[in-house]
């Protein structure tokens, strides 16, 4: 594009001299404006803002209201209608017969059939009488007239009599033709007027009823009517929503059923956050159709899925729907007793222990008594929180021995030092070693308790848990030992796996436990045996209903359990339990409970409490495998810094440190070892104990000895 150079300076000395410098030139270029832009037609115009105002929010809105008011007349008029019908026919019970047929109930269907017959029969009487009315009312018109008339008589001839005037014998009758004077005048500048009016209030009427039922589609309705989030629970809301749950046989039985659909709905009870209510289904309905559909039950309820509940009781055809209040599941549901009563101690034999709330805001407690424990679930969920809950409830109880394994190692039951007699803590193969020898020694004490019950069936044991966290890392180990047999794995020859399942087989009847913690369930890293043999079976979020039946049973999840439905991240702390310990609603197989979370520090408070409760306890943190050992050394280890231990816990705890050398360790051997070094045992407060500055004494008086000998 070309441009014009205007001069604003002219140079005016064309030859400057040698040292003078040149005159400054400016030049300016002048652009053109570009062409301007053809004109928007007006029709172009006028129909972006006929567009803009048809489209404007003010505009819907206005719309939405006009329709809906209009609607409102029409659904009221329908309402209005049907009621008349139903009033003036035998139209209700024909529907109510058709709903007891469609729901099976033959009984229900005579009796309403029944019900209908004497309708038919009473109005047809009403309907004979009518032909013999009209005489009757003449005859009636007749005879009343003619006694009103001598009424009338009668009066004024008192008041002739009274006032001693003959006309006023016809005053009142002349007083009532003026009264009826009057009325038709009334009626004669009233009635244009009702003309008028009486329409706009019959229609003011219906447009009432419309209004109240919501009798209008439902994009005209109101934003917050439409969104509906979080509304109460009626009959009509639920059957609706049965009725649109995609299940043709239950939405035609509920179209015959008309508006006695809610005869299918048991009450409607309220059950914690929430509401319960049972629903029998129409013939030809069953349960699995229903569980089936839980999120689109959830949204015709106008709840999010994890709000709605579907659980299956022991009557036939029949699903008991639990419904939350809309965001009530995402409250805390407050701290442990644990953690607020420091006065709570436990008892395993016949306490239960606080473990959170069920849905409907009851306490949940779980009886650990001769129960094997299984928990799983996804990563991060609150397994070890919700395993560790139940053995901090425990260890309130002096006589509880505990053997822990965490095989995450990440600190988790490092509150459990000096409370547990045995506690391993890492991740690596040699931690699922330790583990394993662990698991092993239980099987040992196991046996020989076994032997002891053989030997006195009316011996009595203390309870013994054993407690694997993270057991995935143990069943997936590729650890060997020196005679190649496996530490992980699910075959016969897996060190962990078999010890486990001896321990599921007879453990429980000398109160010998295993609790295992476990996540992301899979046939390698849970093995079927090992899964089923825990009486008490528990699982939080979980990816898949397999992973689900692998966690709870084929029978739970069938019966309405699902852990594969909680929402992981957001569902922490929420347990879906199976087991015969916890107080589970009549014919369900499985109840889903809320949590109550310890911390760190919380646990840490509790266990201090429970140590408190026992002597002292010497912790482990790996199982003695050495062949040499010395018995007084060992006896010293196990005493700790406990001032005095019984002779009992001594021989427990020297099994626990080396069962191939002291498991069958009786008291007799006991006392023989401690005679020789001169620690003999003796008895505190009634019980045969063993002193720990005297087991110190006899050590340090062996070790000079030894000095002494070594210099000679």
């Amino acid at each position: 594009m070309s441009s014009n150079v205007v001069h604003l300076h002219k140079n005016s000395n064309p030859n400057p001299a040698p040292d003078q410098e040149p005159a400054t030139v400016t030049t300016l270029t002048v652009v053109p404006d570009p062409p301007a832009a053809p004109p928007v037609p007006l029709w172009v115009r006028s129909g972006r803002a006929l567009k803009t105002a048809v489209t404007h929010e003010n505009t819907r809105t206005a719309a939405r209201a006009a329709a809906r008011h209009s609607l409102y007349v029409a659904g009221g008029t329908r309402i209005v209608a049907r009621r008349a019908w139903d009033g003036r026919t035998a139209a209700r019970y024909e529907r109510y017969m058709r709903t007891a047929e469609a729901a099976g109930n033959i009984e229900a269907a005579a009796e309403w059939e029944e019900r209908g017959q004497r309708f038919r029969k009473a109005r047809h009487r009403r309907r004979m009488d009518l032909l013999h009315s009209p005489v009757e009312a003449a005859k009636g018109a007749l005879v009343g007239t003619g006694m009103g008339i001598g009424t009338l008589v009668a009066l004024g001839v008192v008041l002739a009599i009274a006032n001693k005037d003959v006309t006023d014998v016809i005053t009142p009758i002349k007083a009532v033709i003026d009264f009826i004077a009057l009325m038709i005048t009334i009626v004669q500048v009233v009635w244009p007027y009702a003309i008028t009016l009486g329409p706009l209030f019959a229609l003011l009427g219906l447009w009432a009823v419309g209004q109240h039922q919501q009798a209008a589609p439902q994009w005209a309705l109101p934003t917050n009517v439409r969104s509906s989030e979080g509304e109460p629970i009626t009959p009509s809301i639920v059957v609706k929503a049965l009725r649109d749950l995609g299940v043709p046989a239950l939405r035609n039985a509920i179209k015959e059923m008309g508006d006695a659909g809610a005869s299918m709905l048991g009450p409607i009870r309220i059950a914690g956050c929430g509401v319960e209510v049972d629903v029998t289904l129409p013939s030809g309905v069953s349960t699995i159709e229903v569980q089936n559909r839980r999120r689109k039950l959830a949204e015709n309820l106008t709840r999010h899925e994890h709000e709605v509940f579907i659980t299956i009781p022991q009557a036939a055809r029949t699903v008991r729907l639990w419904i939350a209040d809309s965001g009530a599941l995402d409250e805390p549901i407050g701290p442990s007793p644990l953690v607020t009563d420091e006065s709570l101690t436990a008892d395993y034999a016949k306490g239960r222990a606080p473990w959170g709330q069920d849905l409907r805001g009851d306490a949940a407690a779980l009886s650990l008594y001769q129960r094997h424990l299984l928990i799983t679930g996804l990563s991060n969920q609150g397994k070890t929180a919700a395993l560790r809950s139940l053995a901090l409830w425990a260890s309130l109880d002096k006589r509880v021995e505990f053997r822990i394994a965490d095989l995450k190692g990440a600190g988790d039951w490092a509150m459990f030092n000096g409370l547990a007699t045995v506690l391993i803590q890492g991740p690596t193969d040699e931690h699922v070693i330790e583990a394993t020898e662990m698991v092993e020694s239980l099987v040992d004490e196991m046996n020989r308790r076994i032997a002891a019950r053989q030997a006195d069936p009316t011996v009595v044991f203390e309870p013994l848990i054993g407690i694997v966290d993270e057991a995935q890392v143990a069943f997936m180990c590729p650890a060997v030992d020196d005679e190649k047999r496996p530490y992980g794995g699910s075959k016969a020859t897996s060190r962990y796996f078999m010890a486990v399942r001896k321990v599921h087989n007879q453990g429980r009847v000398v109160d010998v436990l295993m609790y295992e913690g476990t996540q992301d369930p899979t046939d390698q890293n849970l093995p079927k045996l090992v899964r089923e043999g825990a009486h008490t079976r528990a699982s939080l979020a979980l990816g898949t209903e397999a992973q689900a039946v692998m966690a709870l049973g084929e029978k739970a999840v069938n019966g309405g359990a699902a852990p594969h439905l909680l929402r992981q991240g957001l569902d922490k702390g929420t347990l879906v339990v199976a087991s015969d310990g916890i107080t589970i609603p009549k014919g369900q197989s499985s109840i889903t409970l809320r949590t109550h979370f310890i911390g760190d520090d919380d646990a840490k408070a509790i266990t201090d409490r429970a140590k408190a409760l026992r002597d002292g306890v010497t912790t482990l943190h790996a199982i003695a495998r050495e062949e040499e050992h010395e018995p007084l050394a060992d006896i010293a280890a196990v005493v700790g810094d406990a001032p005095r231990v019984r002779t009992k816990d001594v021989l427990a705890r020297l099994a626990t440190l080396n069962t191939d050398a002291y498991g069958g360790w009786s008291f007799i051997d006991l006392k023989r070892v401690l005679d020789d070094a001169g620690a003999e045992p003796y008895k505190s407060d009634g019980v045969m104990v063993v002193a720990r500055d005297r087991v110190a004494r006899a050590l340090a008086n062996r070790d000079t000895d030894g000095s002494a000998s070594a210099d000679g």
